[in-house]
């Protein structure tokens, strides 16, 4: 004897698989891009009002390339994540906040791979098609990833990235985000690189 499926059932089946689905082109529609770098500091001295090697002071030339000599060039600075959540009600698509709960990142410099880290609680991004800062607060010993560079580059890279004509060009962070929906969290499938130029997602 055949079992019969009462209709009710199979339009809650339907219903939920159209919101998972609807779940995951909206998770797909979030994008990404580094913004700017703000507030970077290099061994204690600011240098976001400095562009060329020149504009430190003798003292601050001293102290760095003291602190080069040891093997210690400690670097800090606020990597700002763009995100963007174009799910504002229009195109066909409901308009929906977006929480990501977890963001893992690992942070590369001229594609040299240089330490991770997680947002330490979770952000939303509103519906509203605009752009969301995602901050996330970096700090390392450049000389620990660069030693083969010498003084003199290593202070023109943190200026290029940090210096008053600086930007993240030099920048791209790897992130596989994972955002609460209604549905439970969902991780994205794959880490995403983002990078300064364009979005991604």
């Amino acid at each position: 004897m055949k079992k019969i499926i009462p209709l009710f059932l199979i339009f809650a089946f339907f219903n939920v698989s159209c919101s998972v689905y609807q779940t995951f082109v909206n998770l797909g529609r979030l994008k990404f891009k580094l913004a700017n770098v703000n507030g970077f500091n290099v061994n204690g001295i600011q240098i976001s009002n400095k562009s060329k090697l020149s504009d430190f002071t003798a003292q601050e030339i001293l102290t760095l390339s003291s602190s080069a000599a040891q093997g210690r060039l400690p670097v800090s600075f606020v990597l700002n994540v763009e995100a963007k959540n174009p799910n504002d009600g229009t195109g066909g698509y409901p308009k929906s906040n977006a929480t990501i709960k977890s963001f893992p990142w690992r942070l590369l410099i001229n594609d040299k791979e240089t330490i991770s880290g997680n947002i330490g609680a979770p952000f939303t991004v509103p519906g509203t098609g605009e752009g969301a800062i995602i901050p996330l607060q970096i700090s390392f010993d450049l000389m620990n990833f660069f030693k083969d560079r010498n003084y003199e580059s290593l202070v023109n890279l943190v200026l290029a990235i940090g210096g008053r004509q600086g930007s993240p060009a030099n920048l791209a962070v790897h992130s596989r985000p994972v955002v609460s929906t209604s549905v439970g969290d969902i991780s994205y499938p794959q880490e995403i690189k983002i990078v300064s130029l364009d979005y991604s997602n």
